[in-house]
């Protein structure tokens, strides 16, 4: 049971690590895009802020869902007896 406890804490670790790590490069490259975005076109600068605010919303509920994950591995284990 000890082990299961253990690995589940690991598992919780690396998914959430890896979400965060995916969010980042998500939103550097939604950023990134803006800013391009921007410059070609000035005019067009309000809706590529509301658009880049959703897309940064939506890609940063990944890690918000696999911390959920993580929690309910590390204290609602359903595999650990």
């Amino acid at each position: 049971m000890e082990l299961v406890l253990a690995l589940s804490a690991m598992g919780a670790a690396i998914g959430i690590g890896l979400a965060a790590m995916g969010a980042a490069i998500g939103d550097g490259h939604a950023a990134s895009k803006m800013l391009e975005g921007l410059a070609r076109q000035p005019e067009m600068g309000g809706k590529l802020l509301v658009n880049f605010l959703i897309s940064v919303g939506l890609i940063e509920s990944m890690p918000i869902i696999a911390a959920v994950i993580a929690i309910v591995l590390v204290f609602a284990n359903p595999l650990a007896g």
